[in-house]
């Protein structure tokens, strides 16, 4: 019983700025803006949603199977998910294309800018949904505009329930799009600043988007989240303190991971969350998208702890 997971796979290229972008920014000045940051340190990181959301479900010993293209430079990923033990059978590398690249500045504040070539990501629309690879629960992550479409409409007609997390990818939709979206899924997952822009295109409110799905949610930051569930009132789910916080970069990917995790052994969307917020703690602990380590017991006493109880691990 396989999650599959639809999104890309990136390198991330992560700078960090020891200062704010507020204070660089002239809002007055926005219209001739032309600013420079020094970054003084810098890292290559394997990333992409699906990589990142890949990773963190197989540390819980969930089975994550990805659907995604690398262009002719991504053999060094391939061999990571080897070594990683996730499958790679859906992977393809697409000749005349790069890989997709982020290249993110992250400030003192943990304000990120990210800049995205989508390289391989634009044709991931080539690669169909695997129906006989026995998938019973999926993700539609930020992909390829085509590919987020056709790969929503494959697993809705296969009746195969998913995750609908536009991400980064929400300014590729208008109101008509992501009405469709919601229609076809089965839960929505968003940030706080995305779920604005969610209402704001799609013209409904959260409350109106929750009663189309079977649940909505909505992640808050170092706040948790605000989940509504099965036509219930919205509950907000505290957020897990960190015990240090280096680097924002794939968080949500990891918060995404637990909810996959739970939703696959049909726990409640509450315990599905409160297991999403600790992995986003563990990540924002390190630097880079997928060097944290936990195993599912220790994400569960994590959660035990902070909440006072767990579910049970299958």
């Amino acid at each position: 019983m396989s999650t599959l997971i639809c999104g890309s796979l990136a390198f991330d290229t992560i700078t960090t700025f020891d200062g704010r972008f507020a204070e660089h920014i002239l809002p007055d000045k926005v219209h001739i803006l032309n600013i420079s940051f020094l970054v003084p340190t810098m890292r290559r990181e394997f990333g992409g949603c699906a990589g990142n959301i890949a990773y963190s479900l197989a540390l819980l010993g969930g089975d994550p199977l990805i659907l995604a293209a690398l262009g002719e430079d991504g053999q060094s990923y391939l061999d990571r998910l080897d070594a990683l033990r996730i499958p790679r059978t859906h992977v393809s590398q697409l000749l005349g294309s790069y890989t997709a690249q982020a290249h993110i500045i992250t400030d003192r504040d943990n304000n990120q800018i990210t800049s995205f070539h989508p390289g391989a990501m634009g044709r991931a629309h080539e690669l169909p949904v695997p129906l006989d690879a026995g998938v019973t629960l999926a993700i539609i992550a930020p992909d390829g505009r085509a590919a987020m479409i056709d790969h929503a409409a494959q697993l809705a007609a296969a009746g195969i329930p998913f995750v609908f997390d536009p991400g980064q990818g929400m300014p590729m939709f208008d109101g008509a799009d992501l009405r469709d979206f919601i229609a076809k899924a089965s839960w929505v997952a968003v940030n706080d600043y995305e779920a604005e822009l969610l209402v704001e295109r799609t013209g409904w409110s959260l409350d109106h988007i929750a009663t189309q799905v079977q649940g909505l949610v909505v992640t808050r930051g170092e706040l948790g989240c605000r989940i509504w569930s099965d036509g219930a009132a919205p509950v907000d789910i505290p957020g897990v303190p960190a015990r240090t916080v280096c680097d924002p970069t794939g968080c949500g990917d990891a918060f995404r991971a637990g909810l996959l995790y739970g939703l696959s052994h049909g726990w409640t969307l509450a315990d599905c969350t409160r297991l999403g917020n600790v992995l986003g703690s563990e990540k924002i602990a390190v630097h880079g998208p997928q060097n944290h380590h936990l195993t599912l017991d220790s994400a569960l006493r994590r959660v035990a702890e902070v909440y006072g109880t767990a579910p049970q691990a299958a």
